[in-house]
């Protein structure tokens, strides 16, 4: 194997023996091989498109695979199988179908064997082709899983569907040229944006504007559910089906944010959040007791000694061997967890772990309907400056970095987040600023739309000309593909200086790096100490 898209990347440069997060080698093969089968999908319907016969179920088809290979989201050989199994249909019937309409497609290479090293990263031999390729690659991957969850509340956008198929295609090609290459990940920016947008309007519209909410991180002495992941429509399911049962339903990591929205405030048992980051899940499984429900990526795969393994599910994208695997809604139907609630009803309530409450909802029209009070603090001199520090969390000692960072900004700074990153700071005592708190959190990792949006409407407010004027600095965290898209949407908004840590990733070449820092002025972490001094100047 050799796999390198995620930060935890071996060495600081490549998975080849079995990957960090856990994935065996023949699972990251047959990664590989849907990857290769999807860059021949994705070249057929595109051609088809221009023809204005796209398959749609193809498109779809696109999604799922790409979403289902993003780090820690799958390790179920049998799952991937079955879309390899399902995708070299695809793949055939479009080529089938072109054939029929006398549509001449470019070369689709056919292989399809895991076994076969060619369908993997290091086909392409050239380090600064193979770095723009793979930039492009788990950009595209990030947009897909948010296209996806758009997908899951009935919204859709073909042009998504045209960039994602046109860029897949593209890094297939063997004569494409460096400065293509460049453009085309500018352009996987746009998507991102384009991507991020659609999810934002389809959430709002289900569910609401999210408001500041004070979350519960206590816990009633009551069976309950853990759900995990980002879905909301798998939330939305569950909670339905749990009302009246005496189940209670809390959020774990990335689903955090759910407490945020008005449709899900109206159910009694939705009690609040359970434990930290994706990363502590061994521990906090452990003591929750009851059922575990994985609806998209963030798995950790558990060590042989651990006893919660029999109660843990899967839906969606996600999968790992053992664990049942809740299978996706029919058209204009829910999914049915009933199997898990029943499963519940046989637990003991979850045990406490922390107590108290935090607070977010900070999206981009929760804080707009702050503006005046938010320009007034700038303007007065309260706020000094804000500080993003989106991203994602990690494992890795070097994380602890961020903690510290958010704990050593001076006490006129404003902390902008979004995604799993903030378990390093939420939970801390920074205060406030005249009444608005100093950790502003807008949600899930696909909400750092919403951390543009406000910086977009405070540059219209203070009436600037370049986004980069304003008094926000980026200080992200990154760890797998979705903040792969979100460092790429900011790119190409215009967004410069930022720093990213705690390392660079292992796929950008020498070369690449020196493209990011010229142009965009990219930079890694140094100590805290140092940050601080760049960026509070």
């Amino acid at each position: 194997m050799f796999c390198f898209q995620c930060q935890e990347a071996a060495g600081g440069k490549g998975c080849t023996v079995k990957g960090v997060c856990g994935k065996e080698d023949h699972t990251s093969s047959l990664m590989d091989s849907l990857m290769h089968i999807v860059g021949g999908i994705a070249i057929a319907n595109r051609e088809l498109r221009k023809k204005e016969i796209a398959n749609k179920e193809a498109s779809r088809f696109i999604l799922d695979a790409l979403f289902c290979t993003i780090t820690n989201a799958n390790f179920d050989d049998s799952a991937i199988e079955a879309r390899i199994k399902k995708g070299v249909e695809i793949r055939n019937l479009l080529i089938g179908e072109a054939k029929k309409r006398e549509i001449i497609l470019p070369q689709i290479d056919m292989k399809d064997g895991h076994e076969n090293r060619e369908v993997g990263v290091l086909a392409e031999k050239n380090e600064d082709l193979r770095s723009l390729k793979q930039l492009a690659v788990y950009g595209v991957k990030g947009a897909a899983a948010y296209t996806d969850h758009a997908l899951n509340l009935g919204f859709e956008d073909e042009s998504l569907y045209e960039r994602i198929e046109h860029t897949l295609a593209e890094v297939t090609r063997h004569d494409i040229e460096a400065a293509e290459l460049v453009n085309l990940v500018l352009g996987v920016g746009e998507l991102g944006v384009k991507a991020m947008a659609l999810l934002d309007k389809a959430n709002t519209t289900a569910y609401g504007n999210p408001e500041i909410t004070k979350v519960n991180i206590g816990v009633r002495n009551n069976p309950a559910i853990l759900i995990s992941g980002h879905d909301l429509r798998d939330i939305q399911d569950l909670l339905e089906q749990t009302e009246g049962t005496g189940v209670d339903v809390y959020t774990h990591s990335e689903m955090l944010p759910a407490h945020y929205y008005p449709a899900f405030k109206k159910y009694s048992h939705f009690v609040g959040n359970y434990g930290g980051s994706w990363w502590r899940q061994r521990e906090e499984f452990e003591s929750f007791n009851g059922p575990i429900l994985f609806t998209t990526n963030c798995i950790v795969p558990p060590l042989s000694k651990a006893t919660y393994t029999d109660r843990v599910y899967t839906t969606g994208s996600s999968g790992y061997p053992g664990f049942p695997h809740i299978a996706g809604r029919a058209e204009g139907k829910a999914k049915d967890f009933s199997v898990i609630i029943e499963h519940a009803k046989r637990c003991a309530p979850p045990v406490e772990i922390e107590h108290g409450e935090i607070v977010g909802g900070f999206a981009h029209a929760q804080v707009v309907a702050l503006a005046d009070k938010v320009v007034s603090a700038v303007k007065s001199g309260a706020i000094r400056k804000f500080v993003v520090m989106g991203g994602c969390d990690g494992r890795m000692k070097s994380r602890e970095y961020y903690t510290e960072f958010a704990k050593a900004l001076p006490h006129d700074t404003v902390i902008l987040t979004a995604g799993c990153a903030k378990y390093r700071y939420n939970k801390l005592p920074l205060g406030d600023i005249e009444g608005i708190p100093r950790v502003l959190d807008a949600g899930q990792c696909n909400d750092s739309y919403s951390l543009a949006m406000i910086a977009l409407k405070l540059k219209e407010v203070f009436q600037l000309e370049d986004i980069n004027d304003l008094p926000i600095v980026y200080n992200i965290a990154w760890y797998e593909q979705k903040a792969v898209i979100v460092l790429l949407a900011l790119l190409s908004l215009g967004v410069k200086k930022i720093h990213l840590g705690p390392t660079l990733p292992a796929f950008l070449s020498p070369n690449v790096v020196n493209v990011l820092v010229e142009k965009f002025g990219i930079a890694g972490i140094a100590t805290v100490d140092e940050d601080l001094a760049k960026l509070m100047s």
